[in-house]
């Protein structure tokens, strides 16, 4: 049986009543994660450019999160990925190096308001995305990244046509056929990295469409490769030949383990690739009550594969050129952590990025190999600060906070939630969003798709 129906036997058999409570509940807090993001967004210059760019389609009636804009299915799902994943605060999928939700979510949201389905549909179609997307990425053993791919753009794709199908209901067939149509849809290159272009924030949002694109066909009587993983043209042949790749990982305990309660939030809004850094740096921070004059040298060790990611190309790592640049900068996160004592989104302003105080300190990181890291299980981190006065002082992070093993709590996200939505809703609007995501399909009748994703747009 190819992986691909085999992932279709289940997601077509699996209903709400055979998914956890807990995961069930641990699912509506990622997507509260996930909404607040998309309001804080909505603020930003790319939300507006994405929603002319997409408003330029036509219009449509599918709500958008933490905006007015009203879109047809697929438009409106393109945009809320940008907004879910424009600030990279969003949560991640450790194993998979994937950014589950923001594509599993609004895949699951444009398909349910346009099948007038309910919030049950909504909620099992997003868990099940996220579930194939990430064992998609769990697949690739963390070597995407490595070939310039985006697995996020990549692994979202499947999720996204999963997600799509169990909501508005394919059969096994035509489960299978929306994930071999979505394979020649899945896209995404990590060329963004040198010169700070927006392309990354598209990418959930692609990979969101093309799941409804791929199961509308399907829906319709297209056929697509079943064997669309492990073919000889499929998914890891093409992309990851000649590396260690794992395809049965796709299909693996399926509906049995559940990858949703495994998804970390993140705690900085930043590459992941970055957070045991920060840590580690304001925890010697804090215990040697060290300032940037204090500081001759920093050593960072990091893994090959995300130090590609965070660490290269070094001038515009040194110096960021924007904000989005400034997220996938080690020696800026460094830097920055150490100086101000935190990273916000504050830190990702005009001002912190010309701070000469951080960028002169940017520039005593040095970068080396980390052996004893734990990637792509984890995303460890080892600082070492050489001090003016000679001290040496080292903190390894082996399991970045967030990760499974080092959760962020419900509460947390809660917290987080409030401080998404603080800048740009007031508090009735905050607590209208709070109580719809995190009642998702716990009304006795349920409510319907659309009055859901009402409750989530702008009012």
């Amino acid at each position: 049986m190819s992986l691909a129906r085999q992932v279709a036997t289940v997601v077509a058999r699996t209903t709400w009543d055979d998914v956890p409570a807990p995961v069930l509940d641990r699912a509506r807090h990622l997507v509260l994660d996930a909404v607040g993001l998309a309001f804080a967004a909505s603020a930003h210059p790319f939300a507006d450019t994405a929603a002319q760019a997409l408003g330029s389609f036509g219009p449509g009636d599918v709500p958008v999160l933490g905006s007015k804009t009203r879109l047809p299915a697929r438009d409106a799902a393109v945009l809320n990925g940008v907004l879910v994943h424009g600030l990279d605060f969003d949560d991640t999928h450790i194993g998979a190096v994937t950014h589950v939700s923001a594509s599993a979510l609004p895949a699951a949201i444009s398909a349910a308001v346009a099948a007038d389905a309910t919030t049950r549909d909504l909620l099992l179609g997003y868990v099940l995305g996220v579930e194939v997307a990430a064992r998609v990425g769990l697949a690739g053993a963390g070597a995407f990244h490595d070939l310039g791919f985006h697995p996020t753009a990549l692994a979202g794709a499947f999720g996204s046509a999963v997600a799509a199908g169990s909501v508005t209901g394919l059969a096994e067939d035509q489960l299978v056929a929306a994930q071999g149509v979505v394979g020649s849809m899945a896209a995404g290159l990590l060329e963004f990295l040198e010169d700070g272009s927006w392309t990354k924030r598209l990418h959930p949002g692609w990979a969101a469409q093309s799941g409804i694109t791929a199961a509308a066909f399907a829906k319709a009587g297209w056929s697509g490769p079943e064997a669309v993983y492990e073919g000889r043209f499929g998914l890891f042949a093409t992309h990851l030949a000649g590396r260690e790749t794992h395809p049965e990982l796709v299909a693996a305990s399926l509906g049995e383990r559940w990858e949703t309660a495994e998804t970390a939030v993140k705690p900085y809004p930043i590459c992941h690739f970055a957070h045991a850094f920060a840590d580690a740096v304001l925890l010697l921070r804090e215990q040697h009550d060290l300032r940037t004059e204090d500081v001759a040298a920093i050593r960072c060790a990091i893994h090959p594969v995300p130090g590609k990611v965070v660490c290269e190309p070094a001038a515009a790592k040194w110096e960021p050129r924007d904000e989005y640049d400034a997220k996938f900068s080690l020696p800026y996160v460094v830097s920055t952590a150490l100086a101000r004592g935190r990273f916000t989104l504050a830190e990702l302003e005009d001002d912190a990025l010309r701070d000469p105080e951080v960028l002169a300190l940017a520039r005593k990181v040095e970068v080396v190999p980390d052996p004893e890291s734990a990637f792509p299980a984890a995303y460890s981190g080892w600082v070492q600060i050489t001090t003016t006065d000679g001290r040496v002082l080292t903190h390894r992070e082996q399991v970045n906070r967030g990760h499974a093993d080092r959760p962020l709590t419900d509460d947390d996200v809660v917290t987080k939630f409030r401080g998404s939505m603080a800048p740009v809703a007031d508090e009735a609007t905050t607590e209208r969003v709070l109580a719809a995501v995190l009642s998702l399909g716990r009304e006795a009748t349920d409510t319907s798709a659309r009055t859901f994703a009402e409750a989530c747009a702008a009012g």
